[in-house]
């Protein structure tokens, strides 16, 4: 959203989705409310910005909005999420109401480097699904731009065993690509095999038709409190903890075209207590991100910290996804 003629198409496009998922008048209008506030103080505060729409499960059925600028920060948050504050001689309005209207909203801000707003609003009423203890699973994908469909494709699943997690990006961008991604995430669905290299070369063999992939499968176990990570190609995969950072580099290739003979998965313990956060970037993303830039950022829903990777990272000349999961 450079300027505010974008306004109109941001409203008309979640208006259309918002009637689409089968919600309320009265809720499609406070969206339309929202979604009016979060474009106009990005114009107005930031220059510009972006704003990025979704449908979501996790942490339950929900459309997603995030807002991002790299405007000048909000110096006291807390302040200006009150009715009547205002920094432009205007009413004051516009947190207050999008604070009040959303049935979930964060807002992380730093001087000097932007804002990111991240607000849900529910498919069906909040009570319906009540908070779970488990892993925190938040997701972000992006075509490229001027791209129609997205050539990088995820599936997740976690249940009492533990957690299954497979990030693919296709070769390119655009329906070619797409159509590789989504073979390779039917492949891992519903593959039986518990060797994560026999996983591999399973999706190997099932995407040949298609034009290729690269791709990484990460599992946790929680019985055995243990990751296992194992890819193949450029993805960009990251364990963080409080004090450490390490990253788990793929073997070379192209699934659906050349494969190692010999593929080995790596194992991670997880000390339990201890937050553990598994990142995963398709190559759209630049890899050589600063967590230092995030201050405080682990205290916010992880939606918000893919959104800042995505922010300082994307490089706007593929498709770009990240993938965050946080388990205790």
């Amino acid at each position: 959203m450079d300027d505010r003629s974008y306004l109109a198409i941001l409203k008309r496009e979640v208006h259309r989705l918002s009637i689409q998922c089968g919600l309320t008048e009265k809720k499609v209008a406070e969206i339309d409310i929202v979604v009016a506030e979060i474009g106009s103080n990005i114009i107005k505060h930031a220059g510009g910005g972006e704003v990025l729409v979704m449908l979501t499960d996790n942490p339950q059925p929900a459309i997603e909005i995030i807002a991002i600028d790299s405007g000048p920060g909000i110096t006291d948050l807390a302040r200006m999420m009150q009715d009547g504050i205002s920094t432009s001689r205007t009413l004051g309005h516009g947190l207050g109401a999008v604070k009040r209207l959303s049935d979930f909203l964060q807002v992380y801000s730093v001087k000097g480097w932007g804002t990111i707003l991240l607000a849900r609003f529910f498919i069906k009423p909040a009570e319906q699904y009540p908070p779970k203890p488990g892993p925190e699973i938040r997701t972000l994908l992006v075509p490229k731009p001027g791209e129609k469909v997205c050539g990088d494709a995820f599936y997740v699943h976690a249940d009492r065993a533990g957690i299954r997690i497979f990030l693919g990006d296709g070769l390119g961008h655009g329906v070619e690509a797409n159509k590789a991604a989504a073979a390779a995430v039917n492949s891992f669905r519903y593959c039986m095999l518990s060797d994560l290299g026999e996983v591999l070369r399973q999706m190997h063999d099932d995407v040949k038709r298609t034009r290729g992939l690269v791709g990484t499968i990460a599992v946790y176990s929680n019985k055995a409190q243990t990751w296992k990570i194992c890819g193949v190609g450029n993805i960009h995969t990251r364990m963080l903890t409080a004090s450490t950072s390490r990253t788990h580099l793929p073997y070379n290739g192209i699934i659906g075209h050349n494969i190692p003979r010999t593929i080995n998965e790596q194992e991670v313990v997880h000390e339990a207590g201890k937050e553990q956060v598994l990142i995963l970037c398709s190559d759209g993303i630049k890899t050589r991100w600063d967590m230092m830039k995030y201050p405080a950022i682990f205290r916010y829903d992880m939606s918000v910290l893919a959104a800042a990777i995505y922010k300082d990272n994307a490089r706007k000349t593929d498709d770009m996804s990240v993938v965050i999961v946080k388990v205790k």
